[in-house]
């Protein structure tokens, strides 16, 4: 099983107690030289990470780890969405034999706060990845993916510095989606940007951290 990205909070937490965000004490030393460079940051919905996989000749659904158990109902969606012959020739038409998962998120009705997004349950598509050749996808090919299926994917909300996208959270926005509050952003380099370890560049800012 490929797991999604671990998210880091974009900075260090304090440890005396109080457990609050350091504001200005970025995460890592790679995100702070970074800080200043375009972001691209999509809003964060409050769900549950889900997995679709073709693995080149059918199709699977994960959650966030192997122990995972998805939503009886959310289940019900996604075979909706992506189960039958039609999604089937649609993976091998677009991907043939070669593995990928498409990673969203499972929101809605019963997940999380999810009735302020939405009255049913739904999937909103975030990335997608190529695990043979360890390879996330560029945005537009991600839109094109998500215009195939017929789902929504993630609406890029800023794209400036990372202490542009602070702000923005700190502003309490609303969520592009219903009535809920936006839960914050996540934010990748506008070059999609590996470390020295080989870990993807990639932070979020939660609005929780800021009231």
């Amino acid at each position: 099983m490929t797991e999604y990205t671990k998210i880091p909070t974009i900075f260090k937490r304090d440890t005396t107690g109080s457990k609050k965000l350091i504001e200005g004490a970025f995460c890592d030393e790679t995100t702070e030289f970074l800080k200043d460079n375009v972001w691209v940051c999509t809003e964060k919905i409050d769900g549950t990470n889900i997995g679709i996989v073709w693995d080149g000749h059918k199709v699977s659904y994960q959650g966030r780890t192997e122990r995972a158990q998805l939503p009886t109902h959310l289940t019900a969606k996604l075979i909706e969405m992506f189960g039958g012959n039609d999604a089937e020739e649609l993976f091998e038409q677009k991907f043939g034999d070669m593995p990928v998962i498409l990673f969203g998120e499972g929101y809605g009705a019963k997940i999380q706060s999810g009735e302020k997004y939405r009255d049913d349950v739904s999937f909103i598509l975030f990335d997608v990845y190529l695990p043979y050749k360890h390879l996330w996808l560029k945005r537009d090919a991600v839109e094109d993916i998500a215009t195939a299926f017929g789902v929504d994917v993630v609406p890029i909300i800023i794209e400036g510095t990372l202490n542009e996208a602070v702000a923005y959270v700190k502003s309490k926005p609303k969520s592009t989606i219903g009535s809920a509050d936006m839960e914050g952003l996540v934010c990748k380099p506008k070059q999609e940007l590996l470390d020295r370890q080989g870990h993807r560049i990639i932070v979020k800012v939660k609005a929780c951290d800021f009231k």
